[in-house]
């Protein structure tokens, strides 16, 4: 593994830890909400609002970012970034999907 590789690699790491540090504070409500919903809310929608389906939404896609970002690092220490790319883009798939299904029904249960 050449310098250059290396470095990708533990950026990677730490990308992924950062995402997956992210995803526990979301999961606990420990820091301020990193969520579409509560950024463009008024100031009046966020003092009524549930807080906890949006955490854990952003939780969840966190964790799976982190898990992109894992998976990254591991396609560049195997050497083998072709099989890992496919696992990426499902898992990609999967997190959008997840942010929109779950979007819909975050607003239905809020009727």
């Amino acid at each position: 593994m050449s310098a250059s590789e290396l470095i990708v690699t533990i950026i990677l790491f730490v990308i992924s830890c950062a995402m997956f540090l992210l995803s526990y504070l979301q999961f606990k409500e420990k820091m301020i909400l990193l969520n579409n919903a509560w950024i463009y809310a008024s100031k009046k929608e966020r003092e009524t609002m549930n807080k906890t389906p949006h955490y854990r939404q952003s939780g969840i896609v966190f964790l799976l970012i982190g898990l992109n970002f894992l998976i990254d690092a591991i396609g560049c220490i195997l050497h083998n970034a072709d099989l890992m790319l496919y696992a990426v883009i499902i898992i990609s798939v999967i997190a959008v999907i997840y942010a929109i299904v779950s979007s819909i029904r975050i607003e239905k249960n809020k009727k």
